[in-house]
């Protein structure tokens, strides 16, 4: 039978219609239920917590919890059975991580708005926003132009899930971090070709580049030059 109105009216009645909609939607107020059941006991949040920022193993994640193996993957198993987190095995071991999910990033955000925890996404102190935090990462590289920082070694540093860091560094600069710091690389390379007396091994060191003929070949793909023939020209 179609809905039409509540017995009082409160000026409300617009929205009545959508409401009772999504309230016939059961089943997901039942895997909602679920999901906050299963994620009814500190420790288990505590381990959300952790697989949001980086990927780990039980034994790592046993002694940043202070609890032996066997709980840290009775509660693994309950967050994975529930959708909440994956693993990959890499030979002996199995390493585990949040799912890359809107319910994921939800309770993630969740849990630190609830609990005020300080992730630089939303803390005052380090970043208010994840574009503030995508500058910092962006600072940071070309701080540390001459190393080689993966993903995961941001994501623990600026302590966002790597899928996240991702996006927001590619909103904030329209291109993903390794071709963004690979154009910086690069035009740090050209300038100090122009203006020091680096030979090409020196510079390639400086960009990152532990191969010569590495830096050569990225080289030559960016300005359609080497280094060498980029050198004498200037």
């Amino acid at each position: 039978m179609e809905f039409t109105s509540l017995p009082h009216n409160h000026g409300t009645n617009d929205c009545h219609e959508f409401l009772r909609k999504e309230l016939n939607k059961q089943d997901r107020f039942t895997i909602a239920a679920e999901i906050a059941k299963q994620l009814g006991d500190s420790a288990r949040i505590r381990i959300f917590w952790i697989l949001c920022h980086y990927e780990e193993c039980v034994i790592n994640i046993s002694a940043l919890m202070e609890m032996s193996s066997p709980a840290v993957s009775h509660h693994l198993r309950i967050l994975k059975d529930n959708g909440l987190i994956e693993s990959r095995r890499e030979g002996k071991e199995v390493y585990y991580k949040a799912k890359d999910t809107e319910i994921c990033r939800l309770l993630h955000q969740m849990i630190e708005e609830v609990m005020e925890i300080a992730c630089p996404e939303r803390s005052s102190e380090n970043s208010s926003s994840p574009a503030e935090t995508a500058k910092k990462v962006h600072h940071y590289l070309l701080e540390h132009i001459s190393e080689r920082i993966t993903i995961e070694e941001l994501s623990a540093k600026f302590l966002m899930n790597p899928t996240t860091l991702k996006q927001a560094f590619k909103k904030a600069y329209g291109a993903s971090i390794a071709a963004h710091i690979n154009e910086h690389r690069m035009k740090y390379a050209a300038k100090m070709l122009s203006e020091t007396d680096k030979n090409i091994a020196e510079v390639a060191k400086a960009v990152g580049y532990e191969s010569q003929s590495k830096f050569t070949a990225a080289f030559q793909k960016y300005y359609n030059t080497s280094p060498l023939k980029y050198k004498k020209q200037q």
